[in-house]
């Protein structure tokens, strides 16, 4: 699994010209699933969502997490994460995992994110064409690889 993850002031997903769903402060997460993950790729990188501390603190330091701070959360699915470029011009898409892994492994991880943080994860549509928009803080975007783990 791959993350990136953008501090927010606010983040939205709309979907045929409605708003879905949307958050204020927080972080924006648009997840990216292999063809080889599994559960327990889900189990670190929900870990690490959890545990990471990009948010600011009195100090204007970033040294508290989602949670110390109350932050929202919304989750976006995103195959284009596992882009290969080596060959031409045009992606490859052939690592991104097809629907029947990606959605149980992309609605696992929602679980279990609402169940770490004890709040409610707002989500896009799996497979949707949406447009997100969002204001990022800082800016702060991180990229976590459930296999490089580092």
């Amino acid at each position: 699994m791959r993350v990136v993850i953008q501090r927010v002031l606010s983040a939205s997903v709309t979907i045929n010209g409605a708003v879905h769903s949307s958050i204020n402060h927080g972080y924006l997460v648009l997840l990216g699933i292999h063809t080889s993950d599994n559960q327990t790729d889900v189990e670190y990188i929900v870990q690490k969502i959890a545990g990471l501390r990009i948010m600011n603190d009195e100090q204007g330091k970033m040294n508290l997490s989602l949670s110390d701070v109350g932050g929202n959360l919304l989750l976006v699915s995103q195959f284009t994460l596992y882009a290969s470029t080596k060959k031409g011009n045009r992606p490859s898409f052939v690592e991104a995992a097809a629907p029947s892994i990606a959605i149980p492994l992309y609605e696992l991880t929602q679980l279990k994110l609402k169940e770490k943080l004890g709040i409610q994860i707002q989500t896009g549509v799996f497979g949707a064409d949406m447009q997100v928009q969002l204001i990022n803080d800082g800016p702060v975007t991180v990229v976590i690889d459930s296999k490089l783990k580092e």
